[in-house]
């Protein structure tokens, strides 16, 4: 199947700038301690690699694979592909995600880690989708407040392309 580049939504230099301020903020926020970043599934590889060169404090890496999509839609069911790796109890916790948007796979993956009984728990979003919640989420660091839109790029993905683009464009079909 063939597909065409979409146009620049967020472009990519306006990314690398985001995640920088998001670095320092966080790396501010923790300065005292450590920090276990938990990465969710595919989409947010690209911006958690970048995120965790910004922030400068000692920190774990642990990923997950979970999701609630289905084509562009979240259908609301959590499916989970693997188990944390990390202990976490005791620890200073950030989820990190590339999109904030009808909340169900960020309210799971929250109530799963509180099971562990972190120390803190925060979430990190490069996109928020407020107007598209279902769930009562929210996240403590976010890149950029954007509409109902379907994004692509930059890890977002459209039946598993165009993750490799290095900007966020608008997927039309």
């Amino acid at each position: 199947m063939k597909y065409s580049n979409p146009e620049v939504y967020i472009s990519a230099v306006d990314i690398q700038n985001k995640i920088a301020e998001l670095g320092r903020r966080i790396s501010e926020d923790y300065k005292d301690g450590e920090l276990t970043v938990v990465s969710i599934s595919n989409g947010a590889m690209l911006f958690t690699a970048d995120l965790v060169r910004a922030v400068t404090i000692p920190m774990h890496l642990d990923s997950i694979m979970i999701s609630s999509y289905a084509g562009t839609e979240s259908s609301g069911n959590i499916s989970l592909r693997s188990e944390f790796k990390l202990d976490l109890s005791g620890k200073d916790v950030l989820i990190v995600d590339e999109i904030l948007d009808s909340g169900n796979t960020l309210f799971y993956t929250r109530r799963k880690l509180l099971e562990q009984n972190p120390a803190s728990l925060k979430i990190c979003v490069l996109l928020n989708k407020q107007e598209r919640r279902k769930v009562d989420v929210n996240a403590d660091y976010v890149g950029f407040e954007i509409p109902d839109l379907f994004v692509i790029g930059y890890g977002m993905d459209y039946k598993e392309y165009f993750r490799n683009l290095p900007y966020i464009g608008i997927y039309k079909s």
